[in-house]
C-alpha cells in the first residue's frame, strides 16, 4: 500500500511492470512474480562485486512513481534505487564494491547512505536509511524533466533535473554490493500530465486493438501521437479490457 497521502496519488493510474529477468545480474535473483529482488543470496558464496536489475518497462513522457521496500536492514558499501537507460550497467565483478546507480552518464542513483549520483559525481541529499521496512517512493516525472525521491511517505526534494532531454527510455533500477539485500516493489502507477493525454488514452481506451491505428481517419500527426502514447497506455488498458 502507497504511503502517500491520498492528495497526493488523486488522479493517477495503476501501472503495469516488474523486475525484468532478461535484465539483471547473475547475482540476482527474482521471485516468481517478479516483484522481488534478491541480491548475492548464494549461501556458498559472499559478494564478490556489485548488482544490479532493471524493470521491464521504460518510460519516454508522462509522469511515473513508484515505491521499492528493503525487506531487511541495510549495510555494506552500497545499495540503491533509481533510473537509467538499457546502457546502465547491472553487474560487476572482481571485487569491485561502488554505487552503480550514477557510475556515469547513463543512470541517476540514491544510495542508502543518503548520497545521489550521476556522472560519477555525488552530493548529500538525505540522512542515511538502515533500517528494514524503509519504503523509498520514485517519481519520475518526464513533463519537467525531474526525479525526486521520498522517505517513508514523505517527500525528499528535488533530486536531478534535465532528465526530459535524455532521448531515450528510462527504466526503474536497484543495485547492491551487499549479501542477502532484498528489496520489493510495492505501488507502480502513473497519471496523465495534460489534457491531450487524456484525450489520447480515451481513444485507445475506445479501440478494439491498436494494429489499425495507421489506417485511421485522422490527421497523420494525431495517429503518431497515439503510436507513440500506446506504449505508456497499453498495459493499463490491457489489464482491464
Amino acid at each position: 500500500m502507497s504511503l502517500l497521502s491520498s492528495a497526493v496519488t488523486r488522479g493517477y493510474n495503476t501501472e503495469y511492470w516488474e523486475w525484468d529477468p532478461k535484465a539483471k545480474s547473475p547475482a540476482a535473483q527474482l521471485s516468481s512474480n517478479q516483484l522481488c529482488v534478491y541480491f548475492h543470496v548464494d549461501s556458498a558464496l559472499e559478494s564478490r562485486g556489485t548488482a544490479g536489475v532493471r524493470g521491464t518497462k521504460g518510460f519516454t513522457h508522462g509522469e511515473h512513481y513508484w515505491e521499492i521496500q528493503f525487506l531487511e536492514p541495510l549495510y555494506g558499501t552500497s545499495v540503491m534505487v533509481g533510473v537509467g537507460t538499457t546502457q546502465a550497467q547491472l553487474h560487476l565483478e572482481d571485487y569491485q564494491f561502488i554505487d552503480l546507480l550514477g557510475m556515469d552518464k547513463e543512470s541517476w542513483g540514491l544510495s542508502y547512505k543518503g548520497l545521489i549520483w550521476h556522472e560519477g559525481k555525488h552530493r548529500k541529499y538525505t540522512e542515511p536509511f538502515y533500517e528494514k521496512a524503509t519504503i523509498i517512493g520514485i517519481h519520475l516525472n518526464l513533463q519537467t524533466g525531474t526525479l525526486e525521491f521520498y522517505k517513508n511517505g514523505t517527500g525528499l526534494g528535488l533530486a536531478f533535473s534535465g532528465l526530459d532531454k535524455v532521448g531515450a527510455p528510462l527504466y526503474p533500477l536497484a543495485s547492491s554490493t551487499s549479501a542477502e539485500t532484498e528489496l520489493q516493489l510495492g505501488l507502480r502507477c502513473w497519471r496523465f500530465t495534460s489534457l491531450k493525454e487524456h484525450c489520447l488514452y480515451a481513444v485507445l481506451q475506445h479501440m478494439k486493438g491498436t494494429s489499425h491505428i495507421d489506417t485511421l481517419p485522422l490527421p497523420r500527426s494525431i495517429r503518431n501521437q497515439l503510436q507513440a502514447y500506446k506504449e505508456l497506455a497499453m498495459p493499463a488498458l490491457n489489464f482491464l479490457s
